[in-house]
């Protein structure tokens, strides 16, 4: 791995750095968020058309700019860094590299262009709160998260009146950016209960029996849409196999886009966490208390350089995956255990910087006129929607075969249960279970 950026992302960078700071601080993102999209639409088409933000990471010949996933990582530490609410995350980070990776042709020529230029947003609607195993950041990938039959669920079926090929029925929580996107990717599950597939199919947000309610976030900037569907028309993403194919494409697709999304939402994270600390730094040496700085006393520098030491080893994390997403095409094993460990790592960073920021600002990071409590929401937020960061961690020791049949993950199976509570059923020729130092030599693993 080169650690040196190139002149290009430095530029990224650097621009995107300046413009941000012109035109979203505090107060913008705070007025921003009360607006019927959720953003600052002006903002967002200066962003398309200055740094085509939308389609950095998009293929060229269909309008992007043609850079690779350490690009979009770039762009979305200097976003997390001011709290940026836009339809970024949602549309160039989850639903683009699905359309690019899973629909045919045509679709990609209608679709990626307009979203490479910020003429189109989009969302990804998985069933219930599912989003993080979905993508294979946590949990087994067996496809439980979809639901069918009576797990609940989105539900589609071909439509037999001659008019949309497809016909959606169902529920979804928790859609990031739903209420103002112009196209929804919802996955839904075909075929019936016992020989379902998971497929992805795409509605257009004025579709007949579509209704979408802005839900109340706990991160503002971070908006969440219920969408309801009853016997919607959609357009399957990708080509009809005419019901032969298992939806392993499908799977494969939204593992890979989770593996670069890990990487691009962990250096998020460092840039919000990285904020907060730099903000907090700037107020304990202004802040005086017996007449010398607060920042001064060695018991806030204590607490200030811990922040310091995981914000950095986040960002270290956070840089490294997304180059092996990059270099690998975010299919391979290595890149999706980086981001794993590297988001994991991420958000504890964040979750560390907004709480010192809040506790060493003192009364007035309470309120709602300073901005630490935004800091502190996010934090909250990532970790309950794209973790919990255990389960990341133990998704990724999975991945590198640290746990075996014998060896089960405290944690259990991805619906919580089991784990190493049991007999082990394969016990060793020689008598010993190995289940612990005792009885048997065991892998020590330290995650």
């Amino acid at each position: 791995m080169d650690a040196a950026f190139t002149e290009e992302q430095d530029e990224i960078r650097r621009t995107l750095r300046t413009l941000l700071r012109e035109r979203c601080g505090p107060d913008e993102v705070k007025a921003a968020v009360q607006t019927a999209p959720g953003w600052d639409e002006a903002l967002w088409r200066q962003l398309a058309r200055t740094l085509g933000l939308p389609g950095l990471a998009l293929p060229s010949a269909y309008g992007g700019v043609g850079c690779e996933v350490i690009e979009l990582a770039l762009a979305c530490e200097e976003t997390g860094r001011v709290l940026l609410p836009s339809p970024l995350l949602a549309t160039a980070v989850f639903a683009a590299p699905l359309v690019a990776a899973v629909g045919t042709e045509a679709q990609r020529a209608e679709l990626l262009p307009r979203i490479a230029e910020g003429a189109l947003t989009a969302a990804l609607a998985v069933p219930g709160s599912a989003l993080p195993e979905a993508l294979g950041l946590v949990g087994a990938r067996d496809g439980a998260w979809a639901g069918g039959g009576r797990a609940g669920g989105v539900q589609a079926r071909p439509d037999s009146g001659g008019g949309a090929r497809w016909r959606l029925y169902g529920q979804v929580e928790q859609v990031l950016g739903g209420h103002s996107a112009e196209l929804l990717l919802v996955a839904a599950r075909a075929g019936g209960y016992t020989r379902g597939r998971t497929l992805l199919f795409l509605v257009p947000a004025g579709a007949d029996g579509l209704v979408r309610t802005r839900l109340t976030a706990l991160d503002a900037t971070r908006p969440q849409t219920r969408i309801e569907l009853r016997n919607v028309p959609a357009e399957l993403l990708g080509a009809d196999d005419g019901g032969s194919g298992s939806g392993d494409g499908v799977a494969e697709a939204l593992a890979a886009v989770g593996t670069a999304a890990a990487a691009v939402l962990a250096a998020e994270a460092v840039g919000a966490a990285d904020a907060a600390l730099a903000r907090t730094v700037d107020y304990v040496r202004a802040r005086e208390q017996f007449g010398r700085p607060i920042g001064s006393f060695q018991a806030v520098k204590h607490r200030l350089a811990d922040v310091y030491v995981a914000v950095q080893a986040a960002r270290s994390a956070a840089y490294y995956a997304a180059w092996a997403a990059s270099q690998g095409g975010a299919q391979g094993t290595d890149a999706a255990v980086a981001g794993g460990l590297a988001l994991a790592q991420a958000l504890e960073a964040q979750r560390m910087a907004a709480a010192e920021a809040v506790q060493l600002h003192g009364g007035i990071g309470f309120t709602w006129e300073h901005e630490a409590h935004l800091y502190f929401k996010r934090a909250a937020s990532d970790e309950l929607l794209f973790g919990p960061v255990h389960r990341l961690r133990a998704r990724a020791a999975e991945r590198e075969g640290l746990f075996g049949a014998t060896d089960r993950p405290p944690y259990g199976d991805h619906r919580g249960r089991g784990g190493n509570d049991g007999p082990d059923k394969r016990a060793r020729p020689d008598g010993r279970d190995g289940r612990d130092g005792r009885d048997g030599p065991r892998k020590a693993v330290t995650v």
